[in-house]
């Protein structure tokens, strides 16, 4: 359902994803993949940023051991350890440097008695640290959680200890963002307009979701 209006006033805690909706880094995260990959070749890395594309929303920390153990098994190059920190490097200054998403504060000012809050893929401690030096930690009063951590941890344990509360609504732009979401019992919108999920059109359809293009959609 593209363009689809959203009650915002029936929830009491809003989730998001980061990468493609909070913040554009799908594409500086997928060439960081590629790089840290490259010690293994340009086929190997190629495999491995396909692999990443499919699975979006996973963490690191799954997809290089996949890359490892699935795709270069036995191969002689760097250890999981050496990617990631390869991978982090990578993608740290672009982190720092890509844009937020547009009305994000407005959102922000229109749902004050809203819990909000982050559960990403990416890494939770360099999302903290990115977040606090871009000036938007401010807005997720409940917490900003990512890997190693899988999403469906973070929102069961942050339902059971009281800070997800019913209803709530998760905002993705990945199937393993709805499926995490279902998962929870969250409602679930599709952010489009970031997004690397190429099928996400027939998915959402399938799946009778509703799309809105950014988080400036929702003000």
């Amino acid at each position: 359902m593209s363009g689809a209006v959203i009650d915002l006033s029936r929830y009491r805690t809003m989730v998001f994803d980061c990468d493609g909706v909070i913040l554009d880094s799908n594409r500086l995260k997928t060439e960081a993949f590629r790089v840290a990959a490259r010690p293994y070749g340009d086929a190997a890395a190629t495999a491995l940023t396909d692999y990443h594309v499919a699975h979006g929303g996973v963490s690191r920390y799954l997809k290089l051991r996949h890359f490892l153990d699935h795709i270069v098994p036995g191969q002689a190059g760097p250890d999981h350890d050496a990617l990631l920190a390869a991978y982090a490097g990578a993608v740290r200054d672009g982190l720092m440097s890509c844009a937020i998403a547009p009305g994000l504060a407005d959102l922000r000012a229109a749902t004050p008695g809203v819990c909000w809050m982050v559960a990403s893929g990416g890494d939770q401690a360099e999302l903290r640290e990115v977040f606090a030096a871009r000036g938007i930690a401010e807005f997720f009063d409940g917490g900003i959680f990512g890997s190693p951590d899988p999403k469906e941890a973070i929102l069961a344990r942050e339902a059971a200890a009281g800070t997800l509360q019913a209803p709530a609504l998760f905002l993705g732009d990945s199937r393993y963002d709805h499926i995490a979401a279902e998962g929870g019992a969250l409602d679930f919108v599709f952010v489009s307009g970031w997004s690397e999920f190429a099928d996400w059109p027939a998915y959402t359809a399938a799946h009778d979701l509703p799309v809105i293009p950014s988080l400036a959609s929702l003000t």
